[in-house]
């Protein structure tokens, strides 16, 4: 049996061309760029782990921040010390093992919270002997005239 290398077909055609050697980038452009669209869209995620929307108030003059623990009311007057769900009758005990030098608290709370929560939250800090900080939002300087 002999073959012939001179023959036609469809080899036989191309002989004179050399192989396209380029690499061929569109698909990975296409998969770059659907990654940066998930990235863009999930990045604002990442920021905080809870979500609380403060009220806006007027700023005040700020002291020099210290570190203190942050007590966190959702919407749904579920009680977080930082990022760990907490009982109320728990908070200053707890506050106080994981704190030890703490003599203040920050308290966030969403504006949609209702008051009942807030309120047993700061009496019970209040009573336990801690100084109790609200963390609001600075009004923008453009909505100041408008109330």
């Amino acid at each position: 049996m002999a073959f012939s290398t001179n023959g036609g077909g469809y080899r036989s055609s191309r002989r004179g061309n050399p192989a396209l050697s380029e690499i061929n980038v569109t698909p990975f452009v296409d998969v770059v760029l659907v990654l940066l669209i998930i990235f863009m869209l999930t990045a604002h995620v990442l920021e905080f782990g809870i979500e609380v929307d403060v009220p806006k108030v007027r700023p005040v003059k700020e002291s020099a921040e210290q570190e203190m623990p942050v007590v966190t009311i959702t919407k749904d007057g579920v009680i977080k010390l930082n990022a760990d769900d907490v009982n109320i009758n728990d908070l200053p005990a707890t506050i106080r093992q994981k704190f030890a030098k703490a003599k203040g608290v920050y308290v966030r709370a969403d504006k949609e919270t209702i008051w009942d929560p807030i309120a047993q939250v700061t009496a019970e800090l209040g009573a336990a002997g801690f100084q109790v900080n609200m963390v609001t939002q600075p009004e923008d300087s453009s909505s100041k005239g408008r109330r």
